[in-house]
Order: structure tokens, then C-alpha cells, then sequence
């Protein structure tokens, strides 16, 4: 779950402090229900931005109560989904589809993969009305990045948006990125006919990112469970843990690359893992090759 600042800041700290859930910040597309919160802005808020309302932020105080560690594990997820890209990047992959991408916040996959190449092209995916609109603000004058409103839950919808067909072409090898977005699918949501769905779609010589909740380490019970009790309440999507066996099927018909599926940290890291806090375990990370 994917600290880096948003680059745009719309409201003061004070704003963000005494804002009520009746103020609508300017950046707020009308019809935006301010009561009810999400996972995209949870996630925000998480990771410093300053694009969340107060019942984003209540809702993520909740979790961290919970679990203090877990903007740890948001950063560590971003951490490896900008080593993913430049992994993809360095194969020759310069298309890259990333759905649930919520916010963009600095250090996004276009801001990585073009500074890695220019002219790479890159489709963000979220079905969040506020990740829409403040990603199309942001994107207006990048040519090679554009985002589709769509839902995971049918990626149909994603694999024939306008934007999708217009900026990929998927006879070429695509770099499909599912960073912290498929513990929100419930077993019978059927996550791993959905990602096969998606693979399908690509070229031999993609590759698949996917970050994943896990409850694998003996600091999960501390306080996992309440995070997913709030995220229940709080939102309409529930936080499944998975286990490494259990996500396998998620790379069916893909080649597990080296380390294969491992903690965050552990996954190509750029220097040696340290004395990290024990919260980022509760992540999982694997990359698999379309042969």
C-alpha cells in the first residue's frame, strides 16, 4: 500500500486541518459525495498528498491507530513499483498500463519511465472520480500519459477504453502494473480470472507487476485485522491478505522473474534491506514475464 509530497497544493495545511466534510475544495468535481470515503484518497494521504477530505483522513487515523507502520507500507510499495518500472524499462518495455493508480503523486510511473525513456507512454486506470480529474490536471501537458475511467472488475472496459487505444499498442510488449489494487478484490470477484483476462490481451514479452497485502510475518496480527475491520466500515471495498501460494494463480501464464514472490523490500532493492519496520512485510511484490 502504493512519503512523497503531491506536487500541487491546493489547500494549506490549515485548510486540510479544520476543513469540514461540507467544504468542497476547488479541486473537487461536483456530485462527490464529501461523507463517504476512498481508497484512492486513503491511500493520498498516506503518502503525504494533500487531495483527501476529512473522511479520508479520519478513516486512515483509524488505520494507522492500528497499524502505525502502514504509510511505511504505502511508500514501500512505491518504492518497488519505480524499480518495476525501470526493470521494465531496461527489457525495452516503453508502454506501461497501471490500473488502480489513484492520485498521482511525485515519482508517478510516467514521471519514472520517461525519465528512464522519453517518449514512453503510460495509461493510468482508477474508477475514483477525484484520481480522474486531479490526473487529468496534471497530465494535460504530457502527450505520452493519459488516464481511463475504469473499473478492475471488468477489464474489458479497460482494454477497450479510448485512451487505452489511442496511447498503447498492445501487439508490442505493455508493462501492466496492479500495484496494491488486487487486495481489494474479494475471492469472488474472481481476481485471477480478471488479471488472466488482462494478460491475454498482451504481447508476448510483457510483464505483470503486482504488489499485494499479506499476512505472512508475525507482526500481522498486531493490528491487520482492525486495518481491514476500518476499511470495511469506512469504505465499500473490503482489504483481502493473501499468501505467496495464494497469489500464484495470479501469475498463471507468466514467468516469475527473480527473487520471484517476495516482501517489499526484498524485491530487487537498490541497496540491501536494513532494519526496516517489520509493517512493510506485511507486503508482498513479484514481476512475471509473458513468454
Amino acid at each position: 500500500m502504493p512519503p512523497h509530497a503531491s506536487p500541487r497544493r491546493d489547500l494549506s495545511a490549515h485548510d486540510l486541518e479544520t476543513a469540514t466534510v461540507t467544504d468542497r475544495p476547488s479541486w473537487a468535481p461536483t456530485g462527490i459525495d464529501l461523507n463517504v470515503p476512498s481508497v484512492s484518497r486513503i491511500y493520498d494521504y498516506f503518502l503525504g498528498g494533500s487531495h483527501n477530505f476529512e473522511v479520508d483522513r479520519e478513516a486512515a487515523r483509524k488505520a494507522m491507530k492500528a497499524l502505525p507502520g502502514i504509510p511505511k507500507i504505502s511508500q514501500a510499495n512505491r518504492a518497488v513499483m519505480r524499480r518495476a518500472v525501470r526493470f521494465a524499462v531496461d527489457r525495452g518495455i516503453t508502454q506501461f498500463l497501471d490500473i488502480g493508480s489513484g492520485i498521482p503523486t511525485f515519482g508517478n510511473v510516467h514521471e519514472v519511465a520517461q525519465a528512464a525513456h522519453p517518449g514512453a507512454r503510460v495509461v493510468y486506470v482508477d474508477n475514483d472520480p477525484v484520481a480522474i480529474a486531479h490526473s487529468r490536471a496534471v497530465l494535460q501537458d504530457t502527450p505520452d500519459a493519459d488516464i481511463a475511467a475504469a473499473d478492475l472488475r471488468d477489464p474489458r472496459s479497460i482494454l477497450e477504453a479510448p485512451e487505452t487505444l489511442r496511447m498503447l499498442d498492445l501487439s508490442r510488449p505493455v508493462a501492466l502494473m496492479l500495484v496494491a489494487v488486487l487486495h481489494f478484490l474479494p475471492d469472488e470477484d474472481r481476481p485471477a480470472e480478471i488479471v488472466a483476462t488482462l494478460r491475454d490481451a498482451l504481447a508476448p514479452g510483457s510483464v505483470v507487476v503486482i504488489t499485494h497485502a499479506t499476512p505472512d510475518h508475525e507482526a500481522a496480527p498486531a493490528g491487520q485485522s482492525e486495518v481491514q475491520a476500518v476499511y470495511r466500515r469506512a469504505t465499500t471495498a473490503s482489504l483481502v491478505t493473501r499468501t505467496i501460494d495464494q497469489l500464484r494463480p495470479f501469475f498463471d501464464g507468466f514467468e516469475i522473474v527473480e527473487p520471484g514472490i517476495v516482501h517489499l523490500p526484498h524485491w530487487r532493492p537498490d541497496t540491501p534491506p536494513g532494519d526496516e519496520d517489520p509493517a512493510v512485510l506485511l507486503g508482498l511484490a513479484g514481476v512475471g514475464l509473458k513468454p
